[in-house]
């Protein structure tokens, strides 16, 4: 079996694709023996290759991009997403939440590039509601159990098709949606059910910039990103 070494291609911080390249076979082990450490590799680098994984924290695979470039509308879970997952109540019982401002900046991004967002969730919140509102959030569904059911509605006004959707949720309610949309994500606080079948875990965790990396990764594979980041710089 011969034995490669794996570089990464990079391009703005993401992975384009990992390039194999052939540097000496590796030596077989013996018949009936265990597999040598360099047959080891290359299994687990060819399993890489056929899933499409990420090969890199700061990277995604070209699959990965592929998938993202087709992205019109992301839709949101909200707690464990836009928040960190943690519940705070008031003295007189009114449920708080707070958001991360970066994530309500990479939403806007989004809407720049054309692509409308929008948030399903299980639990009710006049905050959320506010946060979508200002946002300019077009699809918000609060109280919905049954997430599919506000995914079939969101796809009949839209008239996009499954492919061109992306969802990112953290927990088991959110696995119906996340294997029939295009993209699927989860971000670093995720159930590891859901790491184990989306296409993207991001770099970091729920309310604390995971909302913003989706959008960036779209943005990025949609070749938007440069193109906006010139909009505030100077020049």
């Amino acid at each position: 079996m011969p034995r490669f070494e794996t570089k990464l291609q990079f391009s703005n911080n993401l992975l384009v694709k990992p390039i194999d390249i052939m540097t000496e076979p590796c030596t077989p082990s013996s018949p009936g023996g265990y597999p040598s450490d360099c047959e080891v590799m290359d299994g687990y680098r060819q399993i890489a290759r056929e899933r499409g994984e990420k090969t890199h924290p700061a990277g995604v695979s070209a699959l990965v991009l592929e998938k993202a470039k087709n992205i019109r509308l992301l839709l949101l879970d909200v707690d464990g997403v836009l928040t960190d997952g943690t519940l705070h109540y008031s003295s007189s019982g009114e449920e708080l939440k707070s958001f991360n401002t970066q994530d309500g900046f990479g939403i806007s991004l989004l809407h720049q590039a054309g692509v409308e967002t929008g948030i399903i969730t299980a639990r009710k919140s006049p905050m959320v509601e506010r946060r979508a509102t200002e946002l300019k959030m077009t699809h918000i569904y609060q109280g919905a159990r049954k997430k599919n059911e506000a995914f079939k509605e969101i796809l009949k006004k839209t008239g996009f098709k499954p492919f061109e959707v992306a969802y990112m949720g953290d927990d088991w309610l959110d696995l119906i949606l996340l294997q029939q949309v295009g993209l699927s994500i989860t971000p670093a606080n995720g159930a590891d059910e859901l790491k184990d079948v989306v296409h993207y875990v991001t770099s970091r965790p729920g309310g604390e910039g995971a909302v913003r990396d989706a959008c960036t990764l779209i943005l990025s594979a949609r070749r938007e990103l440069q193109k906006l980041l010139r909009e505030y710089t100077l020049g």
